[in-house]
């Protein structure tokens, strides 16, 4: 048997067509995982009698009833699944825990399957994936250099095949630099998004829960399964934006990237990386519709100076102190070292370091605001094993580098694979945005993306690029849309998603009326097909879609709108967004404003 590649789209195809089961899949997986033992990529592995519940938990479903069904996924062992022992890797700190972690269950419930619980660096003290008991977690692509951390098993276990995603944690980079070092992508959602409940906190302030996968469709997948409020949790937020179009970029021009100066940049020695900065920025140049403008970024690097010279290593000191305070060599040498600095910080120290931090994201606010998202090399560079070893402390602080801001400043985050080196080492970059903006960035990482195209995971010459996705040659139809999946709108990363690309920006014909329909968030509009004489032009966008994605798009879209003939101002007509006369009943027309931005920027 021939397994697919593993992501959603292609295994639901295997699914559907009845070539592969998820029961033939773990098997599989299992082989796989027998054969590759020397990357020290798991703490815990499910075994064929614990696997066996989740596999008759979908007896009677498909990918139809569930939205994740058979997907393997792996699990950070700091992440609680139930009845599984989670370590954080320290043997003396695990326990068993009688619930899954409220995200782990979330996405069980909607049909994904456990592979096991991964290494990483102890209590998540580190981005380098060497500060393990169980072993340092071995770089995907290359054996000899650091998986990057903390979240280094999670992240090799997707890049290899052992898992369509995987669960993570972020509190200075830990969901971004291992995606940088695997090729892969990795979503940094904002903080309280992913609720907390059954993760073991490293900085609970600023901690949250990360994905890794092959690409931003299925990052986004898992994000809108694990989602919502959960009152177990603190810092469990819901994202107040859902219907806000400052929240998903500007009305129209060019998509604004923001970039560094090329004096705050910084590789550190590694000309292989700086030169695929550069490959990587030309090519987004070549986009069409993205401008790339410079900006300053030293209030951003300067906060990130505080994470681990600030007084918030407390923080971590606090999540552990009952077992460093009775049995201090429980913990690695450099784990203990970095913690135990944490009994150090005053009252006074978390004050002033407040203050500082005020007055820094007051000036980074004025950066955020003049684009619709930075771009930023995700790591500086990577470094061997044998390397971080010799250095343990200075070469992870070089690192967080562009990363250790992010949650101090409550941002939210998208690494994105975009190079290899001439050595053929993963490079990335990361996208950049206000909390609760994650949507936003998944719409530009998919463009990004497929405009890369490259291989996916660790196997670069296994698989063709994004393969899952209609090939560029493949069917696809124009389709017409109106409002809320505008470029920049609510529901625009739906279209994007699917692998269409924005064609151009016209009007229809003069013979329609625009209403917006009750309900929401988001608010969604409906085009009618007016009495004679009675209709206007609306401001409609084209975009082309591959055919094989048009199925799932329709299933989706909510009574009382549907797919129909709209008729364009050249004369021409495409399959667009339509609504019958009887279901614009309570609606409020709005045709006089000549398009839904217009209407938005009104209200």
């Amino acid at each position: 048997m021939s397994t697919p590649t593993l992501t959603r789209h292609s295994l639901h195809l295997a699914y559907r067509d009845g070539r592969l089961t998820p029961r033939a899949l773990l098997a599989e997986i299992t082989k796989r995982c027998e054969a590759l033992t020397d990357h020290n990529i798991w703490i815990y592995r499910l075994s064929a009698a614990e696997l066996e519940p989740y596999l008759q938990a979908l007896e009677g479903q498909s990918p139809d009833s569930l939205p994740l069904y058979g997907l393997p996924f792996a699990i950070k062992d700091n992440i609680d699944l139930k009845g599984v022992p989670t370590s954080a890797a320290c043997e003396a700190f695990t326990y068993t825990p009688p619930h899954s972690a409220t995200v782990v269950q979330a996405l069980i419930d909607a049909g994904a399957i456990p592979v096991g619980k991964t290494n990483l660096d102890q209590f998540a003290t580190g981005l380098v994936g060497t500060r393990s008991p169980w072993g340092a977690c071995k770089n995907s692509a290359d054996p000899n250099m650091i998986s990057g951390g903390s979240s280094s098993g999670s992240a090799v276990a997707v890049a290899k095949g052992l898992a369509c995603f995987s669960l993570g944690t972020d509190t200075a980079g830990s969901g971004r630099v291992p995606a940088c070092f695997n090729n892969l992508v990795g979503l940094k959602p904002s903080i309280g998004l992913l609720s907390a409940t059954g993760m073991v906190p490293a900085c609970r302030s600023l901690d949250c829960m990360t994905v890794f996968a092959l690409n931003t469709d299925d990052a986004h997948a898992a994000l809108s399964v694990a989602e919502g409020d959960d009152e177990s949790d603190a810092y469990s937020r819901v994202n107040p934006f859902a219907n806000s179009a400052r929240h998903y970029g500007r009305q129209s021009g060019p998509l604004r990237l923001g970039v560094m100066s090329a004096e705050q940049l910084a590789f550190f020695g590694h000309e292989g990386y700086q030169s695929a900065y550069q490959s990587s920025l030309s090519a987004i140049e070549k986009l069409a519709d993205i401008e790339l403008i410079e900006v300053d970024m030293s209030a951003f690097l300067s906060a990130a100076k505080l994470l681990y010279e600030g007084p918030w290593v407390a923080e971590r000191y606090l999540a552990c102190s009952p077992l460093i305070e009775e049995h201090p060599n429980a913990l690695l040498p450099v784990t203990k070292a970095i913690i135990s600095a944490g009994a150090a910080p005053s009252a006074r120290d978390g004050f002033t370091a407040q203050y500082r931090l005020k007055a820094l994201r007051k000036e980074a606010q004025r950066v955020l605001d003049s684009v619709d998202a930075l771009l930023t090399p995700t790591a500086p560079r990577p470094f061997s094993i044998a390397e971080l070893e010799a250095n343990p402390i200075e070469l992870n602080s070089q690192l967080g580098y562009y990363t250790n801001y992010m949650n101090l400043f409550d941002l939210c985050g998208l690494a994105l694979p975009t190079a290899f080196t001439e050595q053929g080492f993963p490079f990335g970059l990361t996208l950049v945005a206000e909390a609760f903006s994650d949507r936003k960035l998944l719409s530009i990482g998919n463009r990004l993306q497929q405009s890369f195209a490259l291989p996916l995971g660790a196997n670069k010459n296994a698989f063709e690029a994004l393969s899952d996705k209609p090939a560029g040659g493949a069917e696809r139809i124009d389709l017409v849309v109106c409002g809320a999946h505008l470029n920049g709108q609510p529901l625009n990363w739906q279209l994007r998603e699917r692998g269409a690309t924005l064609q151009r920006c016209t009007q229809s014909a003069p013979e329609y009326q625009l209403y917006a329909l009750p309900g929401g968030p988001p608010l969604r509009p409906a085009m009618v097909l007016a009495e004679e004489g009675q209709g206007c032009a609306i401001e409609v966008e084209v975009w082309s879609m591959p055919v094989a994605e048009l199925g799932s798009f329709v299933a989706g879209i909510a009574a009382p709108l549907g797919i129909g003939k709209v008729r364009l101002v050249d004369g021409t007509q495409c399959a667009g967004f339509i609504c019958e006369q009887s279901g614009i009943e309570g609606a409020i027309d709005i045709s006089q404003f000549g398009g839904w931005r217009a209407y938005l920027g009104s209200s």
